[in-house]
């Protein structure tokens, strides 16, 4: 959410903004924003003039009083009636105005930053480099969900028994080499000086609306009926909502935490879950990281941010790239964001493993979220990214590691983790 001072004193910048992202029908939302806050200035100008005379006349009446004369003080009685009654109006219409002020504003997207490339959606997303050499081996390399069912690793025509399409049981050691990879990025994180967490796997609905887009929150979160409660779609989501509301000392930041969470996520508009693969399901596990530091910094650790993926997913043999979201692929709430990608050998494309986005003072804005300076309160920047997701990350490790008598190397980095074990095989 912009500051509407921001908005009142940039208007049409924040228009060509909205123009950048292609969302031309949220122009008309900057003219209304900035003419209700006029009108809540002059509410709110009003009302405090009401409430100075209403004292200066209260004082009148009790001397009047004094005085014995009735009716002067009468009169001023009258006067600070009406006067109340008009001071119930305008509050009454101050918090309907709110309302309407709010829910304009929060549609309202967020400054995106100089460098992000113009672009409509996706397919104008632009890669920026690649990070190890993308191998094409010459055997065929099955799809991935043959692969684990060979391994007898991967059940999901029971999980359709149990749950429906989007669902999936994994057992054995594919279950194992799951665990394994995200046990593996919690150390990795932590070894880079990550804080881990493991957070509430549901959060409230202001805890939602804080931390994304309403567009965002229909097409992910799963409600929980009757109870005001979501599902959480990333970590991210409680690891934010840690901090609403609160003011942080200065020197407490930056704040770097790597997160584990099962995510949850309805996929609206994802057009025919795959029956029987893994890459777009409703229920994963995933590693993730969050900071909060000075809106000033936030650059510095967004770099940071997603290098640590890249370096995670090259430990683990998987060649990978980083890919510039375009304006148009801009969340509302982001400031620029990158995608990681993935090598398949077996698709021999690459695809999505995880996403870095800074997000600049949008989430601590909706959540309140300042730190305390000499020269004031402050509202802190918000980061996050992804580690590592599961089953996409297990997709990726398996295809490249897969050999051709059909066994699955296992890194060296995952081989404690899976009890010495250096490949996997049918048994």
């Amino acid at each position: 959410m912009l500051d509407i001072k921001f908005i009142r004193e940039n208007k049409e910048l924040v228009k060509e903004n909205i123009k950048k992202k292609f969302q031309d029908e949220k122009l008309p939302l900057v003219d209304e924003v900035v003419e209700i806050d006029e009108k809540l200035r002059e509410l709110k100008l009003e009302g405090d003039n009401l409430r100075s005379e209403r004292n200066t006349t209260s004082d009148e009446i009790g001397a009047l009083m004094r005085e014995k004369r009735i009716e002067d003080a009468n009169a001023k009685k009258q006067r600070v009636s009406d006067i109340n009654k008009r001071i119930a109006e305008i509050e009454e219409e101050e918090v309907k105005l709110q309302e309407v002020f709010k829910e304009k504003m929060l549609v309202i997207p967020q400054m995106i930053d100089d460098s992000v490339p113009i672009g409509k959606d996706d397919t104008e997303n632009v890669e920026i480099e690649r990070f190890g050499e993308p191998v094409v081996p010459n055997y065929e390399i099955p799809y991935h969900a043959d692969i684990c069912e060979k391994f007898n690793g991967l059940d999901k025509e029971a999980a359709g028994r149990t749950s429906g399409n989007g669902f999936y049981y994994l057992m054995g050691d594919i279950a194992r080499l799951h665990e394994a990879m995200i046990a593996y990025a919690r150390d990795f994180m932590i070894d880079r000086g990550f804080t881990y967490c493991i957070p509430p796997f549901m959060i409230r609905s202001d805890v939602v609306t804080g931390v994304m887009s309403f567009a965002e929150m229909d097409a992910m979160m799963y409600k929980i009926e009757g109870e005001d409660l979501f599902l959480i779609g990333t970590s991210e989501h409680s690891m934010i909502g840690k901090f609403k509301g609160q003011i942080l000392k200065e020197e407490e930041l930056p704040i770097a935490m790597t997160s584990y969470s099962p995510c949850f996520r309805k996929e609206v508009g994802a057009h025919g879950l795959e029956e029987r693969g893994l890459y777009r399901v409703h229920q994963f596990e995933k590693q993730e990281m969050v900071v909060l530091c000075k809106l000033e910094d936030a650059m510095e650790w967004y770099n940071k941010m997603w290098k640590n993926t890249v370096d995670f997913f090259r430990s683990l043999d998987v060649p990978v790239r980083t890919l510039e979201c375009c304006s148009g692929d801009l969340a509302d709430l982001k400031v620029k964001s990158c995608d990681i990608e993935a090598w398949s050998p077996r698709q021999q494309k690459y695809f999505e493993v995880g996403s870095c986005s800074t997000l600049g003072d949008a989430q601590s804005r909706r959540l309140g979220i300042k730190m305390k300076t000499e020269s004031g309160n402050k509202y802190v920047a918000t980061l996050n990214n992804t580690v590592v997701a599961s089953p996409r990350g297990l997709i990726a490790l398996i295809e490249n590691n897969y050999q051709e008598d059909g066994s699955i190397l296992i890194p060296k980095v995952l081989q404690p983790y899976m009890g010495g074990k250096e490949k996997i095989k049918k048994k």
